[in-house]
């Protein structure tokens, strides 16, 4: 288990109050669990106060002893109400703020009426924005932890390749590698950050089920198990001669990388195998043009050109009707992070530190889905560098 360092969690405050002064904000509220993991070290129940100079204060009402042992911030102190934060504020010499930011994109409206009545003079803007452009760019201990990630995921790239067998349910598969991965340390859950947006490690399922479309805003949703969570791995048993796909999200201390690889027992049909390759072709469209000042809507629209110049209009991304208009997206402590390798984000470019998973897939309801992924890390002196390794040639077992 990593405890983030004192000298990491310094820069990514630094960070945040330089962006901060741009968008006159008088300090920064943070709340939500993956925010609070990336600028504390931990998730304990509290609140972060970043004001726009001088060390943030972690106030903590449960628990604050292993918020004090887990957290290299130098100001973590306990508190009992958020009555309380205004005079907490004031005893560390920091003015009343006369605007706040807070995460508006995920902070319930009560929750934010409660800190408005803490603050009712104050203005409030939106940090999110500038809370995931400090996290979009990640740091080399950062790098080093998501390295784990890929030799995890590929250990349940191998496990896959001893389990699989014919008869076996989804769900049977699903768990044998879930089991896998749990001993290496997965910690299970998978953060998203959009409203309604969940996910149990992984989207394991074959056959016809690979493309069942789900409410979920990824290319390939799933049956599951029943209507309550209606995505995923379901009860059908796998046949010869069908896609196999792995879709699984490795996770270590913390950090997420993606990945996608496809088996089958027996071979495919040639529109599916002829259809991974163009899949891979456009990964390597991708690769030639992910380069640093690239803006993130150029290189979709690149990408995107190519799969429907190759034949790919009306399955692309999803079967017709629910198809997604993004083909990657930023990856870290949450699984939909900045950048958006998606239609329209024109405005907003590539920069090295940058990590994101590139899915291009392809899905033909009543046959199955087909494709790969691969999480990518933007290096500043070699270039777009992948983070995940196991072999991307189709498994026939």
């Amino acid at each position: 288990m990593r405890i983030t360092p004192k000298e990491e969690l310094e820069h990514r405050i630094g960070k945040l109050q330089s962006l901060m002064a741009g968008a006159g904000l008088d300090g920064v509220i943070i709340v939500q669990n993956a925010d609070l993991f990336y600028f504390t070290g931990t998730v304990q129940n509290g609140t972060l106060y970043v004001p726009a100079a001088g060390e943030p204060i972690y106030m903590v009402r449960k628990e604050f002893s292993r918020a004090r042992m887990e957290s290299g911030l130098k100001e973590v102190v306990p508190i009992a109400s958020l009555k309380d934060v205004p005079r907490i504020i004031s005893d560390y010499g920091y003015p009343v703020p006369g605007r706040i930011g807070m995460e508006l994109d995920v902070v319930p409206v009560n929750f934010f009426e409660r800190y408005q009545s803490v603050f009712p003079g104050a203005v409030y803007a939106d940090a999110t924005p500038l809370i995931r452009r400090v996290r979009m760019v990640k740091s080399k201990y950062e790098i080093h932890i998501l390295q784990d990630a890929a030799t995890q995921v590929d250990r349940v790239y191998q496990r896959a390749r001893e389990v699989i067998r014919e008869g076996i349910s989804d769900l049977e598969l699903a768990a044998e590698l879930e089991f896998a991965a749990r001993k290496q340390g997965h910690q299970g859950l998978v953060r998203m950050r959009a409203f309604n947006s969940e996910l149990f490690y992984a989207h394991v399922f074959s056959g016809t089920d690979t493309a069942v479309p789900a409410y979920v805003d990824t290319p390939l949703g799933g049956l599951g198990l029943n209507p309550s969570f209606g995505q995923g791995a379901g009860w059908k048993r796998i046949e010869r001669n069908e896609p196999i796909i792995i879709d699984f999200a490795g996770c270590v201390d913390g950090y997420l990388v993606d990945q996608t690889r496809v088996f089958s027992i027996g071979g495919l049909s040639d529109r599916l195998i002829k259809a991974y390759e163009d899949m891979l072709r456009i990964q390597e469209r991708m690769t030639a043009l992910a380069v640093p000042g690239t803006p993130w809507g150029d290189l979709y629209d690149a990408c995107h050109a190519l799969a429907v110049e190759l034949g790919y209009a009306d399955s692309f991304m999803g079967s017709r009707g629910a198809q997604v208009s993004f083909i990657g997206h930023g990856i870290g402590i949450e699984i939909d992070e900045y950048p958006f390798i998606a239609k329209g984000f024109r405005d907003m470019v590539l920069e090295p530190g940058m990590v994101f998973a590139f899915e291009p897939k392809t899905v033909f309801p009543g046959e199955g889905a087909i494709g790969i992924e691969n999480t990518f890390y933007l290096s500043l002196f070699d270039g777009l560098k992948q983070l995940t390794f196991s072999d991307q040639d189709l498994v026939s077992l």
